[in-house]
């Protein structure tokens, strides 16, 4: 019995100092932070970039006109009536359109995007002045465009997410040279909580530049014997458009009638006046009549007739002129005389009749001589100037007799409209 007992003390001891895991549990554990990238925005521009007309004073061939984009439809080309196909250069005017469609990313979520903004400033970069707000389009593809070629580094996008990405639809249009004139990057920005982003196609224009025409010499005749024809010194007409800016000239040419400013008895031939052209070339009789070369109403067939019915008519030529440039002369024109010399078309105000009738170097017919083709929109070849370029012009004036008086009140007027 003492054995006994002594066992079961010992074992009740044992069992006192051994570890329980029957009725409580312990544990550690570690904390955990998750933190989303603040993810800076991405921004593409996808397959449509067009430049529109303005509707002020539409071009030889663009008229005034403008669409939003069909997101399901094919870019917008140049045959579109308001698209500025003849635009080679990198300048641009009050009320001319830039429209870009683009693709904007945000990997935390589109609603992150603050604004899509079109800007321009001096330099190349996020921040620049902002001039236009983007307009989001609904547009929801299944996959991206190709043409967006949305990539971040080596991943390339293929599929659409509504949830982290979006189309805008910017179209910036150039204000009034009080706010716009200069040269300048224009870019479309994505601005976001998390950062800015521009698309990687920064253009470079220079917007509303200054326009202008130099005249070099004066159209004087010595005295002039009734029945004779006469030759002015030459004079040269030049683009003198702003330093810089490219603007290519279309040039063209009008007058008036000429009178005595003196009450003197003047007669020239039967009246106080000395026409500058026959009826034939005055507004009435010229209409804008398309916008290649191949126009011939009837006063461009009629030739000079300075040195013919000029010198004993009323209604007839009396001042015509010849010009050159380049290769180019008024020699080809289909109402040049044996000389070369070409008449002038009446008008004190500049229109789209013009066109195909008061160029300063016209020439002939539908053939490849003599045409310049800017993206299907035919040029008389020699007509354009470049800045700093000019024309060469001598008049000649065909006197009637009887004629007397100091015929020095009237006008040539000499036109250039930016290509």
């Amino acid at each position: 019995m003492r054995k006994l007992l002594s066992f079961l003390v010992v074992a009740l001891l044992a069992l006192s100092v051994a570890p329980s895991v029957l009725a409580v549990s312990v544990g550690g554990g570690i904390g955990i932070d998750i933190e989303p990238e603040e993810f800076a925005p991405r921004i593409w521009m996808c397959d449509s970039r067009v430049v529109w007309e303005d509707c002020v004073e539409e071009g030889r061939g663009s008229k005034c006109g403008f669409d939003e984009f069909d997101w399901n439809a094919d870019p917008i080309d140049g045959e579109h009536d308001g698209v500025l196909v003849e635009r080679i250069t990198n300048y641009a005017f009050e009320g001319e359109k830039v429209q870009w469609k683009v693709l904007v990313m945000d990997k935390n979520k589109i609603e992150e995007i603050q604004d899509v903004v079109a800007t321009i400033g001096s330099s190349q970069g996020t921040g620049n002045d902002i001039e236009v707000e983007c307009k989001r389009s609904n547009f929801e593809p299944e996959r991206i465009p190709s043409s967006c070629e949305a990539r971040i580094l080596e991943e390339e996008l293929e599929e659409f997410d509504d949830d982290v990405m979006a189309f805008y639809e910017c179209v910036f249009t150039v204000e009034t040279p009080d706010s716009m004139q200069g040269e300048y990057f224009l870019t479309v920005e994505a601005i976001s909580e998390d950062g800015e982003a521009i698309m990687d196609e920064n253009e470079y224009w220079f917007l509303n530049p200054v326009i202008a025409l130099t005249i070099d010499g004066d159209v004087e005749f010595a005295e002039v014997r009734p029945g004779s024809v006469s030759y002015s010194s030459t004079i040269l007409v030049g683009n003198d458009a702003e330093d810089g800016s490219g603007v290519l000239l279309d040039m063209f040419i009008s007058g008036t009638d000429f009178y005595d400013s003196e009450s003197s008895g003047a007669a020239c031939p039967t009246t106080n006046q000395l026409k500058l052209s026959n009826n034939e070339r005055s507004p009435a009789n010229i209409e804008w009549d398309g916008a290649g070369t191949d126009s011939e109403p009837d006063h461009v067939n009629l030739d000079c007739q300075a040195g013919t019915d000029g010198l004993d008519e009323h209604n007839a030529d009396h001042l015509c002129y010849f010009a050159t440039s380049g290769a180019y002369s008024t020699a080809q024109a289909s109402n040049a005389d044996a000389e070369g010399y070409v008449p002038i078309v009446y008008g004190d105000v500049f229109t789209r009749n013009f066109y195909n009738d008061a160029e300063i170097i016209r020439n002939p017919g539908t053939g490849e001589s003599g045409l310049l083709d800017i993206n299907g929109i035919n040029y008389h070849a020699g007509n354009t100037l470049s800045p700093g370029s000019e024309i060469a012009l001598t008049f000649k004036l065909g006197l009637p007799e009887p004629c007397v008086g100091n015929f020095d009140s009237g006008d040539i007027y000499f036109w250039g409209e930016a290509i």
